[in-house]
């Protein structure tokens, strides 16, 4: 009950973030209803429903990522003075955050549900003159214990990642003389994107018959393509937040103005909380591209169906809303420092020019990075 009094009388933008996780979670409960679907429609195909049901696995990371870090911005979750005097202290609010969570997934699920028997013609009759009867199995009955189940993985699972996020722990120690965050998953990230490309490139070349049954002009494609995707996306997700602080070093070096020492300091303290989202953007779009240039070079039109064109559209849309939510959270960490800057005189055109070179170094370095592990990924299978 105190969640939703919260939630009642949080902020339009806060109120707009979760509805935001909410439309996610519809759309990851409909292409699971979708895969239901299939699995009732094709009863002797279950490899293959298996199969798409694996492939939803990743919208779903990427909605349970973005659910997490809007509950991480919540600003009814965060510790205040005077709290816990009236019972509210850490846990009590890592226990809110992970209900209201729960509260807007399920809110999706629903509305997913209501669509999925909308299509179906449950409710009104078939609309769209049936389109989408022989997609969803209108005339199959869906098995409403699975239905449920179904609907029930992204609240769970969503929530229990947001209390595991905001769970009270006690902070590290650090040496003295040590310096604060540095980010060491820089070379195992590296060693992964390396691996990943040497996996795909001698699964495309060895030119193996086992292909997987996967959508699109995927499915004949061997399993160790898809397997070095995945190495290669996990070693840029790692990868992210070494690359900022090393951003915030470049930045740092070279006899710096005040502009840039400030940019570059706040590249390197921020680089564990913006990296890792901006790590998984950046294989997302490889990914992406990678896809496109192979839809380039296949023959036949409609290389991917709607379910999937939705799924890659859920992964892009959280994706790049975690990342922009990270870096929200990133300024309201430094709000302090940034009145403390205005009070002491400090002119607002440097703390614009600092944004806008962090943002410059950030694309400098991410994008030719994107493009180059999308057309290395893309090369074993188009050439």
């Amino acid at each position: 009950m105190l969640a939703l009094r919260l939630a009642r009388g949080a902020h339009p933008l806060v109120q707009t973030r979760r509805l935001l996780v909410a439309a996610a979670a519809a759309g990851v409960g409909f292409l699971l209803l979708c895969t239901l679907a299939y699995a009732v429609g094709h009863p002797e195909r279950s490899s293959a429903a298996a199969l798409r049901l694996l492939w939803c696995v990743l919208p779903l990371a990427a909605t349970v990522q973005f659910a997490v870090a809007v509950a991480r911005t919540d600003p009814s979750t965060r510790p205040r003075p005077g709290l816990s005097a009236i019972g509210l202290g850490p846990a009590r609010l890592t226990a809110i955050a992970a209900t209201s969570t729960a509260v807007a997934c399920t809110l999706g699920s629903m509305v997913a549900l209501l669509f999925y028997l909308h299509l179906r013609g449950d409710i009104t009759g078939l609309p769209f003159d049936g389109a989408a009867a022989d997609l969803l199995a209108a005339d199959q009955p869906i098995p409403l214990a699975a239905a449920l189940t179904l609907l029930a993985v992204v609240p769970v699972v969503a929530a229990t990642a947001a209390g595991l996020a905001l769970r009270p722990r006690t902070a590290p120690t650090a040496p003295e003389g040590a310096e604060k965050p540095v980010p060491s998953g820089l070379p195992w990230g590296v060693a992964l994107v390396a691996v990943g490309l040497a996996v795909e490139t001698y699964a495309g070349r060895s030119g193996a018959a086992d292909g997987l049954p996967l959508p699109g002009r995927f499915d004949g494609n061997p399993a160790g393509v898809l397997a070095g995707w995945v190495l290669t996306a996990v070693g840029l997700a790692m990868a992210g937040p070494g690359l900022v602080h090393g951003c915030g070093r470049l930045l740092q070096s070279v006899r710096p103005g005040a502009a840039r020492l400030l940019a570059g300091r706040v590249l390197m303290d921020e680089s564990r909380r913006i990296g890792r989202p901006l790590g998984v953007v950046s294989a997302v779009i490889s990914g992406t591209l990678a896809a496109a240039a192979l839809d380039d070079a296949g023959t036949g039109p409609g290389a991917f169906g709607p379910l999937t064109g939705l799924g890659t559209a859920l992964i892009l849309a959280c994706t790049t809303a975690t990342l922009l939510t990270a870096a929200l959270e990133s300024k309201q960490c430094r709000a302090h420092t940034t009145e403390a800057l205005l009070r002491i005189g400090a002119p607002p055109t440097v703390l614009r020019s600092a944004a806008l070179m962090r943002t410059g170094v950030l694309l400098a370095v991410f994008l030719p990075l994107t493009w180059a592990v999308a057309e290395l990924a893309a090369l074993p299978l188009t050439g």
